[in-house]
């Protein structure tokens, strides 16, 4: 069996998005939009070839983390980024409570 490849993920402001590169090659991305004090997730794309893998999760997971730490509230458009928070309630004081309810999350604690 081949060696893993190395993960990284990066904000390519640029492009107004998260890639999640192996190798340095980028494999799978999570585009967004920035407004004061919030970033909206639109879309993540991993191909499907490559589906299954936990790719997705460890793209997301550093783009909630990054957001996070920007403090930055997450607006999750995206049904893939709105499922991964669903299912980590560890993320999901990232939404702003009063917007919990119009992406079919929890309210507030």
């Amino acid at each position: 069996m081949a060696d893993s490849p190395k993960l990284s993920v990066r904000d390519d402001a640029a492009a107004a998005r998260y890639e999640l590169l192996a190798d340095d090659a980028v494999v799978a991305i999570a585009e967004y939009q920035l407004a004061p004090g919030v970033v909206r997730f639109v879309h993540t794309e991993v191909p499907e070839e490559l589906s299954g893998r936990g790719l997705g999760q460890v793209l997301v997971r550093a783009a909630l983390d990054d957001a996070r730490a920007k403090n930055l509230a997450v607006e999750p458009y995206c049904s893939f980024v709105r499922h991964y928070i669903e299912t980590h309630p560890d993320y999901q004081d990232l939404v702003p409570a009063d917007r919990r309810a119009a992406f079919g999350l929890p309210g507030a604690h």
